[in-house]
């Protein structure tokens, strides 16, 4: 199981000793090369430190080792709010212990360890050169909450280290081998059903979608907490690689077709935060494991597959496999009523163009949700965006044959009409949402390497833990 190595990245003791890192705005700076002896100023010059936001200089000691950081905030303390601020240190700073000179409020610290934290991730698992990680140790203020922190930032590691994973290595059954995993750590109940029995659990578009690959489909099952606690659900698509099944995809387009079991690892990092803290609830976790591959047995289009709910769908498109899995999910996670149904899904290019890769899309039919989602995305800088479940784009899904259509008729609001498709499967939830998310960085940016990443997870967590957690209290 992976797991983010907290005692190599943080420590409450020897804060005597660790290097201190002040924080100045543009204007604090100038204030403090006032005091500054003449070879801190012109260590300063030299390296042309402005204190932008986010950059840093490291004053050098006489024998040429580390003595202090400068960490810069630009025109104000409004991006100590944000955890990205810290994590551009932890890459370039030597070995060590640091602490942070300058006062923080609790939110704001946690913050910073946070992004300290996320930065030191690195996936070098089939790397035969990798060394020993080299360790960076920030000295954390009693007031922060350390089991939250470790619980949040090991929850990311496994979301990113199961994304990175490649496609030979991450197939249905390693995914479900993941997910009993996490199960055993945290007494969980698990069940996985695959292959043809799939259809004796009338799971039939499940199986549809996955009978052409050698890894047979399953459905992983995960179930943990109090019997009579709130009933949260999490979907998480797991179509661990997709070749777009008979409509193949372009070279280009299944390049990081890896990262199409996104939804499943966001899900399973998510649940381990929630186990991890204890959080009041009743806490179930399904995944629809599969490939989307090519052979003569795969669905093709034009074929009319049954979901569980006895709604008929002709597919238009093989490369539309997310929603058919999610489907059968749904509607099994709909029949126990639960209290919140959330999927989790790298569903459709239409999300990236209409919000582009990092700004995730999700749909709701709770108002109050939303808006209460909203507030906690924001203070934990883990952005969203919810888009409308307009019923004006049903008709895109109507089809001639059969209830529904895999694909829109249209060429647009192709979120919109996924999210429309996923509705038909869901009745009896209280709430539901649905997060159209890419799982993905591009490039490398400040704690948050390329590679796969773990969307919306620290925002709904948030959500979850206040909510629930006051309800409790």
């Amino acid at each position: 199981m992976p797991s983010f190595n907290f005692d190599q990245s943080f420590t409450k003791r020897d804060k005597k000793n660790a290097i201190p890192i002040r924080l100045v705005t543009r204007q604090e700076l100038d204030r403090w090369l006032a005091g500054a002896n003449d070879r801190q100023k012109n260590w300063v010059q030299a390296n042309n430190f402005e204190g932008a936001s986010g950059t840093f200089i490291i004053f050098p000691d006489k024998n040429g080792q580390a003595d202090k950081v400068l960490l810069g905030l630009g025109k104000s303390h409004d991006c100590l709010d944000s955890p990205w601020t810290f994590a551009s240190l932890p890459k370039f700073l030597p070995t060590g212990s640091f602490r942070i000179e300058s006062k923080l409020n609790d939110h704001q610290m946690f913050q910073a360890a946070f992004g300290w934290g996320a930065a030191q991730y690195e996936y070098s698992s089939y790397k035969n050169s990798a060394g020993e990680p080299k360790q960076k140790i920030l000295i954390l203020e009693e007031s922060v909450p350390t089991k939250k922190l470790e619980a949040l930032l090991t929850g990311i590691t496994l979301t990113r280290d199961l994304i990175n994973t490649p496609p030979n290595h991450m197939g249905p059954t390693a995914l479900a081998k993941a997910a009993s995993n996490l199960a055993r750590q945290f007494d969980a109940k698990i069940q996985i059903t695959s292959g043809d029995d799939l259809l004796k659990a009338n799971l039939p578009l499940i199986h549809a979608v996955g009978r052409a690959a050698e890894d047979p489909p399953r459905l992983i099952d995960l179930q943990w907490g109090q019997k009579h606690a709130p009933k949260i659900t999490l979907v998480g698509k797991g179509v661990c690689f997709d070749t777009g099944g008979l409509d193949l995809k372009s070279a280009a387009g299944m390049r990081l077709m890896k990262k199409d079991m996104g939804g499943a690892a966001t899900v399973l990092g998510l649940a381990y935060a929630i186990m991890w803290m204890d959080l009041p609830i009743r806490l179930r976790v399904l995944i629809p494991a599969v490939e989307n591959s090519v052979a003569g047995n795969a669905y093709r289009p034009g074929d009319i597959l049954t979901a569980r709910n006895g709604k008929t769908i002709e597919i238009g498109n093989t490369d539309a496999e997310g929603r058919l899995v999610l489907g059968d999910a749904l509607v099994l996670a709909d029949e126990e009523k639960p209290d919140y149904l959330i999927d989790f899904a790298t569903l459709t290019g239409a999300a990236r163009i209409a919000l582009g890769p990092d700004l995730p899309a999700f749909y709701t039919n709770n108002d109050a949700f939303a808006e209460d989602l909203a507030k906690f995305a924001k203070d934990h800088s883990d952005p969203l965006w919810r888009m409308p479940l307009w019923s004006g784009y049903d008709d895109d899904l109507n089809s001639k044959v059969a209830d529904l259509n895999n694909i829109s008729s249209s060429a647009f609001a192709g979120s919109i009409t996924a999210a429309l498709f996923l509705q038909n499967f869901v009745s009896q939830a209280k709430t539901w949402a649905h997060f159209d998310i890419f799982g993905w960085n591009q490039k490398d940016r400040s704690g948050r390497p390329e590679g796969g990443e773990a969307m919306a997870l620290r925002a709904i967590y948030a959500w979850l833990e206040d909510h629930f957690q006051r309800q409790a209290n």
